[in-house]
């Protein structure tokens, strides 16, 4: 996963404005179009792989085309059967098997379609979970929240039952519990990173869950720089610092490393809205090689850059 890669100075900063780089032209399903766009994912050429909710398809925008997308999986409306999606929620590459891997959230399965050209179908790869969330560490492990059993789970590609890597104890706000897992990221020690949306926290579960600890939030629900209002999407860099969108507040956040008690707003926070440095709902987020920001600007049915300055 070459998002591992990324790194990122400590003191970076971002061009307040943002530019659509895909939709903006409000809700629709034609392919200028998008429909409360979730999960991103940034490959190595910046083409952005985009998780299209509202039309139960995946979109693929390559770079320098902003005017359209072509669909890559789904787009067949919202349905169970293997050329189908239903509400899907996140998405990323496997690189070396040339295919998308999808959280099907609507079917509660994870599904599989082959990048090559011609592709009408996907296959399931995981049965019977409510995933919201994926990542694949260096050695090809899938991760995926489950939001019905409160837990994130590793399975190896093949493997139906998978291992418990977080949560798993229920519903609730206590250290070992989560309430919604969302997003994860799971960094090259494959500690993972999971946004617990309703308890506005995000958390860290050091590999072998011996350890775990709120990495951001956890102070209830709020618009300060110690709270979160149901983070979504998040990207951890080279240095340990984690991003997150913060859905509930429209804004993207900073935390560094060892400092938990404040972040920084890095874009966004200037009130819901659709101007160029406003988000309304913002959702996934991922960065590219040089280090530019995306972001799902979900209710505004695009995705942002930001470039990195």
């Amino acid at each position: 996963m070459f998002s591992l890669l990324v790194n990122i100075p400590a003191n970076a900063k971002w061009m307040q404005n943002g530019v659509t780089i895909a939709g903006g032209n409000e809700y629709g399903s034609a392919t200028n179009q998008l429909g409360i766009p979730w999960g991103l994912f940034v490959d190595d050429n910046q083409t952005v792989i985009i998780v299209d909710y509202g039309n139960h398809r995946i979109m693929q925008w390559k770079n320098g085309d902003t005017t359209n997308g072509q669909v890559v999986a789904g787009g067949k409306g919202g349905g169970y059967e293997v050329h189908q999606l239903n509400s899907p929620t996140d998405v990323l590459i496997d690189k070396e098997m040339d295919s998308l891997i999808i959280c099907d959230y609507g079917n509660r399965r994870v599904v599989r379609w082959s990048r090559r050209s011609g592709t009408t179908q996907g296959e399931i790869l995981i049965n019977n979970i409510a995933c919201w969330g994926l990542a694949m560490d260096e050695q090809r492990y899938l991760y995926v929240s489950d939001e019905g059993k409160y837990e994130v789970r590793r399975f190896q590609l093949g493997e139906k039952n998978g291992t418990l890597v977080a949560g798993g104890n229920g519903s609730g706000n206590e250290l070992n519990q989560l309430k919604f897992p969302t997003y994860l990221f799971v960094d090259r020690q494959q500690n993972v990173y999971v946004s617990d949306s309703t308890n506005n926290r995000v958390m860290k579960w050091n590999k072998g869950a011996k350890e775990v600890m709120v990495v951001a939030g956890g102070e209830s629900e709020g618009s300060t720089l110690t709270q979160l209002s149901s983070p979504n999407g998040l990207f951890v860099d080279m240095l340990g610092t984690l991003y997150v969108a913060d859905t509930g507040n429209d804004r993207v956040m900073r935390w560094t490393q060892g400092d938990k008690k404040q972040s920084t707003v890095i874009v966004g926070g200037n009130d819901q809205g659709a101007g160029a440095n406003q988000f309304s709902n913002p959702n996934g987020l991922s960065f590219d090689r040089q280090g530019n920001l995306y972001v799902a600007d979900s209710n505004n049915n695009r995705v942002q850059r930001f470039s990195i300055e």
